[in-house]
């Protein structure tokens, strides 16, 4: 028989205030020591289990019937941006095929530097070993021109959900703007019929003034798209249905403009597609 950590700390417990209450009528005092030690060990580990019962609850998302197991993933082992403070944030996704390429575009100011690289959390349904990760980053604040490609570097275990690291061209002062751009194509990651987009944001600020997300359907249009809110720890919630911004054949457009938006938040972008 198998026993969780609840149940095993729970058992303690109770063993712990059996003995406490046999050693009181003994007037033993090594017996209540012992037995209030083992009490506070069982309490600690009945803290600990419920607070990892309740982040394994809230990191698992399920959405119109489907789990959406990257954005579970990087839930469990999110980090929070100390470094920056994010002004302004665009996220594309260009959908053809079963492939999406992103494009991310951050631009604000360096809390606390020199600041060497920032970072970026890439999740999609398809894992992509970084040996053949094809994706690109730019310095806005050295480089506006984009004349100087940057390989980012893995910085997190490989997987549907990793951290990927893109040094800047020069350190980034205390105070000192910056830019910085992402592309990457992420193959063989979206079927027909159900399909999903994450849009992430783990930044250590209250508030970030303005959050664009655009996604773009090249080829077979999709029936309908809609944007669910996956903050943890709350459930998803249905926000809204998109209407195209945009719409010509074998090209949709979808805009989602939050303005004010939350510093750490996850929405999930859900389409259909009858085909590819």
């Amino acid at each position: 028989m198998q026993f969780s950590l609840e149940s095993l700390a729970a058992l303690a417990t109770i063993a712990g205030l059996i003995v406490s209450v046999l050693a009181l009528l003994q007037s033993r005092e090594w017996l209540v020591l012992t037995s209030v030690v083992v009490v506070c060990l069982s309490i600690a580990g009945l803290l600990y289990a419920r607070r990892q019962r309740l982040a394994v609850t809230s990191a698992s998302t399920v959405i119109e019937g489907r789990s959406i197991d990257s954005l579970n993933i990087a839930n469990l082992k999110r980090r929070v941006n100390r470094t920056f403070v994010i002004q302004n944030a665009k996220h594309e996704a260009r959908i053809e095929g079963e492939d999406i390429r992103i494009t991310w575009t951050y631009r604000g100011y360096c809390r606390s530097g020199p600041a060497s690289a920032f970072e970026f959390s890439v999740d999609s349904d398809n894992s992509v070993p970084i040996d053949r990760f094809d994706c690109i980053a730019y310095d806005l604040g050295h480089d506006p021109g984009m004349a100087h490609e940057i390989r980012p570097l893995l910085a997190s275990s490989d997987g549907v959900s990793k951290k990927i690291s893109a040094p800047f061209l020069k350190p980034v002062k205390a105070e000192e703007p910056f830019g910085v751009l992402l592309q990457c194509t992420l193959p063989k990651c979206v079927k027909s019929g159900l399909g999903y987009y994450v849009s992430t944001s783990s930044f250590a600020q209250d508030r970030l003034p303005r959050h664009e997300v655009r996604i773009v359907f090249a080829g077979t249009a999709p029936s309908w798209v809609r944007v669910y809110d996956c903050t943890p720890p709350r459930p998803a919630v249905l926000l809204k249905t998109l209407a195209p911004s945009h719409h010509e054949p074998g090209l949709s457009e979808y805009i989602d403009v939050i303005e004010d938006a939350p510093g750490q938040s996850a929405r999930v972008y859900m389409f259909w597609r009858d085909s590819v």
